[in-house]
């Protein structure tokens, strides 16, 4: 969908800060399936966590995202999303080898946005125990997965996040 943005890239890059500025102007923000199954393992079994089982994690990602896409399907202006289906699906075929056939299906615009590593604000929590060398090889990934399946990354650069989501509504 033209009027579907995926914010993506490196873990600690600003991604969901960005998100949430996007919503604080009004537009439409759905938050990164990864952080909402790692909250909702953690106060359950922790079957599917990303460092206990990555394969049953992505699947999880990957029917959360789709969802998230049929959710937001009628919404007339821009969405902006955490991550997605994209990003489940390479996470997908990073741990398997194989990707199911579903991003033909399910498209979001062409311009991907990407945050790029960014060691000052990189931040440990509950929901992100990788370090950032672990993220950097996710979005060296990702800066290829895109491209390959017809995405067109876009930098965003390492500015304060007002500045970040002018960039970004410059784009869209």
């Amino acid at each position: 969908m033209d009027n579907f943005f995926v914010i993506s890239g490196c873990s600690g890059g600003g991604k969901t800060t960005l998100i949430a500025a996007l919503a604080r102007r009004g537009h439409a923000a759905v938050e990164e399936p990864g952080r909402r199954i790692v909250a909702e393992e953690l106060a359950g079994d922790g079957a599917a966590l990303p460092w206990v089982d990555p394969e049953a994690f992505a699947r999880r990602a990957i029917d959360m995202a789709i969802a998230d896409f049929e959710r937001m399907r009628r919404h007339d202006g821009p969405v902006f999303f955490d991550r997605g289906l994209v990003d489940a699906v390479a996470a997908l075929s990073h741990v398997t080898g194989a990707a199911p056939g579903l991003l033909s299906q399910y498209r979001y615009n062409a311009v991907a946005f990407m945050t790029p590593p960014w060691p000052e604000i990189f931040e440990n929590d509950d929901e992100r125990r990788h370090g950032l060398e672990r993220g950097v090889e996710e979005y060296q990934r990702l800066l290829k997965f895109y491209p390959a399946h017809g995405y067109r990354p876009v930098i965003l650069p390492k500015m304060a996040v007002e500045a970040r989501v002018d960039f970004v509504l410059g784009h869209v």
